[in-house]
């Protein structure tokens, strides 16, 4: 391409290029999705991918999967959203974000294709996540790295990932209520748009769910011929609580009896997100022939880390970093808090988008007798819920803002003790507004 016709110049025009477009489809359909990729010439095709989805857990699993991989020695592609701190962290290679001239050729060979289009489609033209999808497939199409773990943007039967043909390995980690809007408001509809990305003969990996869910997602096994393994059935795990600050557990399936485990990373539910992992991966090593050592599955999953999930930035005071940002993540954190740290004063500074239930969530984390609420807002493209009107309807909330005068008031005025904790959390774009914050702080 020469310099003359090159799309976009530099990595601004290229991110304004991505964020100029719509984000997603009044009514998803894979019909544009399929045209980008055919008109680039299929690159998903030769990729070997391990496809991830699920209402909460799919970027922690996803994190173990590229751990256990990396550790027996492969190349690692990932895929995943939203990015914390740079644009950039969604499309890595071994845990490496691509740098900004990549960002930039990329867009230069995909954005053409987009323009043609959107001259033939109009309005159908393809939305920003397509678009994203699209990048990350025609990068891993070039460098072909050994395996790509894509995470899912949506859903599922209808989300741009799902041009994948025969992914190695499906995941589905929960079934929760999260876009409700878009996905259906029941568990069972929720759970058909996950089991979309069941594929024919390919195998399932499914986590903790109701068992409503599991019959859901049975079926649309059963009618894919696709080999189905369920955690608590066709694989096992039994937490063992906190060892030297990480979660340890034992793991039994097929394969292995009673290996005793740890995660990098923290809660009970992290557990599970790497239970089903280690399945994934050991799945994978049987189709791929190669063999799993315990030794390297021992270290790999020790030292997971995912930016924002229970993520500690400062020890004095202490202060977490969690991303939970809709009910289930929610509940996940008050079982944390009861778990870890019941015998702390914890102070919660939240700063929740409007879509998201707020006043539920903070119903139940009000009903935690050593946590105080704080509520905050941040800057997001996306509505945030009013800090002081949920306050007037909760009388054991405060509301501050914005949320570095939050964070000030509980240090100066309200920390009593040493052990006192403090969290942020409420939505990823909030907590990784606030680790941006603090890292450059940190940086200075």
């Amino acid at each position: 391409m020469d310099g003359d016709s090159m799309f976009v110049r530099d990595y601004q025009a290229a991110l304004d290029f991505i964020h100029g477009r719509t984000k997603f489809k009044k009514k998803p359909t894979l019909t544009t999705m399929k045209l980008l990729m055919e008109r680039l010439g299929d690159p998903q095709e030769q990729l070997k991918v391990i496809h991830v989805t699920g209402t909460n857990g799919k970027g922690s699993t996803t994190a173990f999967i590229r751990e256990l991989l990396l550790a027996h020695g492969f190349e690692v592609g990932t895929f995943t959203s939203p990015f914390i701190v740079k644009f950039n962290e969604r499309i890595a290679l071994n845990g490496q974000m691509i740098n900004d001239e990549t960002l930039v050729t990329l867009v230069n060979q995909v954005g053409p294709v987009v323009a043609e289009l959107d001259a033939e489609l109009g309005e159908q033209g393809p939305t920003e996540f397509e678009i994203i999808t699209a990048l990350m497939f025609t990068y891993f199409g070039q460098i072909k790295p050994d395996y790509v773990v894509v995470e899912v943007g949506l859903g599922g039967l209808l989300d741009s990932t799902n041009i994948i043909q025969q992914p190695l390995v499906s995941v589905i980690t929960t079934v929760g209520y999260d876009h409700a809007q878009i996905l259906g408001s029941t568990l069972p509809e929720i759970a058909q748009q996950k089991a979309g990305i069941i594929k024919a003969s390919c195998p399932l990996v499914l986590g903790k769910v109701s068992p409503e869910v599991a019959q859901v997602i049975k079926a649309v096994a059963r009618e894919k011929k696709a080999p189905y393994y369920q955690l608590g059935q066709a694989f096992k795990n039994q937490a063992t609580g906190l060892k030297d600050g990480q979660e340890s557990f034992i793991y039994s399936d097929d394969s292995f009896h009673k290996l005793a485990l740890a995660s990098g990373l923290l809660g009970a539910y992290q557990v599970d997100n790497a239970t089903c992992a280690l399945k994934a991966v050991s799945l994978v090593a049987q189709a791929e022939n190669f063999q799993l050592q315990t030794k390297l599955v021992k270290l790999a999953l020790a030292q997971t880390a995912w930016p924002a999930r229970m993520e500690k930035i400062f020890t004095q005071p202490l202060v977490f970093l969690d991303g939970a940002h809709n009910l289930a993540a929610f509940e996940e954190l008050a079982t944390m808090i009861k778990s870890h740290f019941n015998a702390n004063h914890v102070f919660l500074i939240l700063g929740i988008l409007a879509d998201k239930e707020p006043e539920k969530m903070l119903t139940m984390m009000a009903k935690l007798p050593n946590v105080q609420l704080i509520l905050t807002d941040f800057d997001a493209y996306r509505q945030v819920a009013d800090p002081q009107k949920l306050a007037t309807k909760l009388p054991q909330a405060q509301a501050i803002s914005p949320w570095k005068i939050a964070f000030k008031t509980v240090v100066t005025e309200l920390l009593a003790d040493e052990s006192d904790v403090i969290i942020f959390a409420g939505s990823l774009y909030f907590v990784s507004e606030v680790r941006a914050f603090f890292k450059e702080e940190m940086d200075e």
